[in-house]
């Protein structure tokens, strides 16, 4: 059975950081991607990365300061997390899929339950 399980959430100062895993079961999956969605929020793209073709992408909002990576032997994908700022603040998500969609979470075949990132002001 399928299982993602994220890690690293923390209260942080602004301007702190932090470093966010997500343990994942089964296959290797093409598209690993981190979401975030604060209350009464939308859910949002946040950052995503690709197996083999290697493609990452951002969300406009944590380019320059997100940087997502991953470890196929250990099926992990992080997300550090630098320079954070209290609108980062929300619950952190990591999803995999079988697809190219880097950005779109409906596309997702699974979540993890997330992790919940603070940054005080």
């Amino acid at each position: 059975q399928v299982q993602l399980v994220e890690s690293g959430g923390d209260l942080v100062q602004d301007g702190g950081s932090l470093r966010l895993s997500c343990a994942v079961s089964g296959s290797i999956y093409l598209t690993l991607g981190w979401f975030r969605q604060a209350p009464g929020k939308e859910r949002e793209f946040v950052a995503a990365i690709t197996s083999n073709i290697g493609n990452i992408a951002y969300a406009d909002s944590v380019k320059g300061r997100f940087t997502i990576s991953r470890d196929n032997a250990k099926n992990t994908v992080w997300l550090q997390m630098n320079s954070l700022k209290p609108e980062d603040t929300a619950v952190y998500y990591c999803a995999a899929k079988h697809s190219l969609s880097l950005r779109v979470g409906s596309l997702y075949d699974y979540w993890g339950q997330g992790t919940q990132v603070t940054v005080s002001s």
